[in-house]
């Protein structure tokens, strides 16, 4: 039945016209239901505190409107370097690549040690030299040059699969190449991201980042991925910090899930001491 069940009675007109000899198997299906029409009321809410959410964002950094910023592949070892580090070291990385080999091809067939030595500034660089090398070559492989073009083409969700697919690429690497440097529907989730997304309760406090892009997905309207992406990042710079959040000059309190629970850390106590005083 497309209708959602809501009373007893309605269970019992269920059991009879089923003609289903098994109450308890109607009894499953009700509750079934009503399950499904809670969660669909709580998805409703949740997506229009992220209309709330994304206002707020745009006032406070713009809209910023997509643009390819780097060729496919260029995105894509760019990406590679910035694995923990800064994007400062990322940058520096990146740069030295390019200025010490001409091209993707002699990258991979360079001595794994010229390459960790051009990247050093972006740290790890005995182990993202070899990755990288192997990307390229990975790709030489299946595509016979070193090009990503073919995936513009592609859905966005075979175009994931062939990235991920490769040894090295997980889904923030490959969602940040799909969406930076083709424009396509992927929401990258880096650790700003996913962060300022816990604390505002749009993904729960235990949803691990790889699992935060199919909620994030999932909730966030595809043309919106690139600016949201991009804003939710800007808050976790300037305001939304890992370590010290500056909550008295954010406008989202009234959205954050993170600032309401500390308040009511901070209530009891202060009850309290006021009792104290109160009776002394």
């Amino acid at each position: 039945m497309c209708c959602i069940l809501r009373t007893f009675a309605t269970l019992r007109l269920y059991h009879q016209r089923l003609n289903c000899p098994n109450r308890r198997l109607c009894a499953t299906i009700y509750s079934s239901n009503t399950k499904i029409e809670a969660l669909l009321t709580t998805q409703a809410a949740l997506r229009e505190k992220y209309q709330r959410i994304s206002a707020k964002l745009i006032e406070l950094y713009g809209k910023p409107e997509w643009k390819p910023r780097y060729a496919p592949v260029d995105e894509l070892v760019d990406c590679i370097l910035s694995q923990t580090t800064t994007d400062a070291n990322r940058d520096r990385a990146f740069a030295a690549l390019k200025a010490r080999f001409p091209d993707w091809e002699s990258v991979r067939d360079a001595p794994t040690e010229a390459v960790a030595e051009a990247i050093r500034p972006a740290g790890l660089a005995n182990r993202k030299a070899p990755r990288i090398q192997n990307v390229l070559r990975h790709i030489t492989h299946e595509r016979g040059s070193i090009t990503l073009d073919f995936l513009a083409e592609m859905d966005t969700d075979a175009a994931k699969a062939w990235l991920t697919a490769i040894d090295g690429i997980g889904p923030k690497t490959a969602a940040i190449v799909l969406c930076f440097a083709f424009g396509k529907p992927a929401f990258p989730v880096d650790t700003h991201v996913h962060r300022v997304s816990q604390r505002l309760g749009l993904i729960g406090a235990k949803v691990s980042a790889e699992a935060a892009h199919a909620e994030l997905e999932a909730l966030i309207p595809p043309e919106e991925y690139y600016p949201a992406h991009l804003n939710l990042i800007a808050h976790g710079r300037a305001l939304c910090q890992a370590r010290k959040p500056l909550c008295e000059r954010c406008p989202l309190t009234a959205e954050c899930d993170y600032f309401q629970a500390s308040q009511n850390q901070q209530v009891p106590a202060k009850s309290k001491r006021s009792r104290k005083t109160a009776d002394s």
